[in-house]
């Protein structure tokens, strides 16, 4: 789910920019070094028995390929971006072809790479895809072409279904069983408005030709081209779209009644474990013709495995698009009374119990930043939104509550509205940028503090990755308003890894054991750590300021607000209305 785009900026994106040469954080390794033109396993030297393991890593701005080594480096990458689309206010969409077609020419662009480096083919054992959840996307299993566009996550079209589903008999239950609070934010509302509204996906689904899938589906279905039929999603994936019960893993028919959905009338994927090395299939045409996809983790789960955190107790924080905190609470889920959402956090088959997590979402975190750049006009460039922010002592007052979408955990407000509190004849660009991290900083404690209370622990330290986690700025600011340590990673790539994680645990002669995959990354340097700085009473103060400003935010959504002020204004007395024209 979110990404942008930038390496050492507050920017925006939760996958670092890269275009295959050497000047990126993701080839730092690959110039002159283990790996390098000139190195042990370069153009002049390689190994045969060297492996490698790929990772798709499709998101919400751009879709990128890696190939990483048995340390967990990449050695090979590139990134392509596409368009999003606004057709209406609040509508949020890709073109599903679109979204294949990049996936695909990263593949080509990494590969051209990693060959002109002196690897072949034969060397990477497998693929491992990570992807945006939620996003919906219909196809005609017939002809396996998109019906219509992908709804993407944030798009909140579907509020007042939200509204009406809340009204139903059985609504209350329904978290119970799939760990999910009925909101914009899940796949199936999105699917039930497409069925009311898109009458190319009506007639497909009353036909009996409707596919239906997240983009993890939508990709592995024409990965492995469209005739061998091969629909399938992981548990992770499975899980963010509300027809998965979360305790037995397998769609549920009480929650497919619940939104009006006939499983005769509509091809759901079949859900496999995150790691396997068949379920998936394998690459169909192009440069990894024949390779297996042998992993598949939504976006916020990989990123969790990215950082190792396969046990109770460890969380980590993406800051991307949105910001997605996951929590992991061991092998068995635990339904949220303060406003989270609990899900899969990985599944990795082979005897092993899958693993739950709790988890907060931010709609805005990045993209606040992209904001401030495209329609205010405060920097060319996102990764100057530090130094803006730094031009100030601190937000003069100012605080932003980012609600473009709604606030979502914990608050879970669908009528809230973006609105800046505090503005004066003071107030100076830098006080609105610090405002605008500071919004992620707040929303992040509110997350976390809910998970203290379900969980009845109080994290001590928080891992952090994603374009927003590269401000030294914001991640102090984090540490200071959460008042808990702050660890970033030196390899930033930890969305990406975490799929490759998944494929290499399902192949034979890769990575053996969680053990292992843990000593790899933590003896890697440049870890780089942040303590609270300030005193607990100064940020407690902040942080009542900020809940102040998200109470204030809320009803500016609501259809009924106009006839209520038209009744009100008849109401008054003829001097105390308003003027006409």
């Amino acid at each position: 789910m979110g990404d942008l785009h930038n390496t050492n900026g507050v920017g925006s994106d939760s996958r670092p920019l890269t275009n295959g040469h050497t000047n990126g954080h993701t080839n730092n390794h690959t110039t002159n070094g283990v790996n390098g033109v000139n190195g042990v396993n370069g153009v002049n030297g390689h190994s045969e028995s060297e492996w490698f393991i790929g990772s798709i890593d499709q998101g919400t701005t751009s879709s990128r390929f890696l190939l990483f080594n048995r340390n967990m480096d990449p050695v090979a990458s590139h990134q392509m971006e596409f368009e999003n689309l606004y057709p209406e206010s609040g509508w949020h969409e890709h073109d599903a072809l679109e979204l294949l077609s990049s996936v695909e020419s990263c593949i080509e662009r990494a590969m051209e790479q990693f060959v002109y480096k002196g690897y072949s083919k034969s060397q990477v054992k497998a693929v491992g895809i990570t992807n945006q959840r939620e996003t919906t996307v219909c196809w005609d299993k017939d002809t396996g072409e998109p019906l219509c566009n992908a709804v993407v996550w944030p798009d909140t079209r579907t509020k007042d279904i939200v509204r009406d589903l809340k009204t139903c008999p059985g609504a209350h239950e329904i978290p119970e069983l799939c760990g999910l609070p009925l909101s914009t934010y899940p796949s199936s509302v999105k699917l039930v408005w497409l069925l009311q509204n898109n009458i190319e996906v009506r007639h497909a689904y009353e036909e009996g030709r409707l596919a239906f899938g997240t983009v993890d589906s939508w990709l592995i279905y024409r990965l492995n081209g469209k005739e061998r039929n091969v629909h399938v999603t992981d548990t992770t994936n499975a899980s963010r779209t509300m027809f998965m019960n979360l305790h037995t893993l397998q769609y549920d028919n009480k929650l497919l009644n619940f939104f009006g959905i006939d499983r005769t009338k509509v091809a759901l994927p079949k859900i496999v474990p995150s790691s396997d090395p068949e379920a998936f299939g394998s690459i169909a045409n192009g440069a990894l013709a024949g390779v297996r996809i042998a992993g598949c983790l939504g976006d916020q789960s990989s990123a969790l495995v990215g950082q190792c955190g396969f046990n109770a107790g460890q969380a980590k924080n993406t800051y991307g698009t949105g910001c997605f905190l996951l929590y992991n609470v061991g092998t068995k889920p635990v339904i949220s009374k303060y406003g989270l959402l609990a899900t899969v956090a990985f599944d990795f088959g082979k005897g092993r119990k899958p693993v739950y997590a709790l988890e907060g979402s931010i709609a805005v975190a990045g993209s606040g930043v992209k904001f401030l750049m495209h329609n205010l006009g405060f920097i060319r460039d996102s990764n100057k939104v530090g130094e803006l922010a730094e031009s100030v002592k601190d937000n003069g007052g100012v605080v932003f509550v980012t609600a473009f979408s709604g606030l979502f955990a914990p608050y879970w407000i669908d009528d809230a509205k973006g609105t800046i509190f505090g503005i004066t004849q003071h107030t100076q660009r830098g006080h609105i940028a610090r405002a605008t991290l500071e919004a992620t900083c707040f929303q992040t404690r509110a997350i976390l503090e809910a998970m203290e209370k379900d969980s009845n622990h109080k994290l001590e330290s928080l891992a952090v990755d994603g374009g927003m986690s590269n401000s030294d700025l914001t991640m102090q600011t984090q540490a200071d308003i959460s008042g808990i340590r702050v660890e970033r990673p030196a390899m930033r790539e930890t969305t990406a890894l975490g799929a490759a994680v998944a494929a290499g645990l399902a192949v034979e002669g890769c990575w053996s054991d969680f053990d292992e995959l843990t000593k790899l990354v933590r003896r890697k340097p440049g870890r780089k750590v942040f303590d609270p700085s300030v005193d607990s009473k100064k940020a407690q103060r902040m942080y009542r300021h900020w809940e102040r400003a998200v109470d204030m935010s809320r009803g500016w959504v609501r259809d009924d607000l106009r006839d209520d002020e038209d009744a009100a204004e008849e109401n008054r007395p003829h001097i105390l209305r308003k003027p006409t024209l």
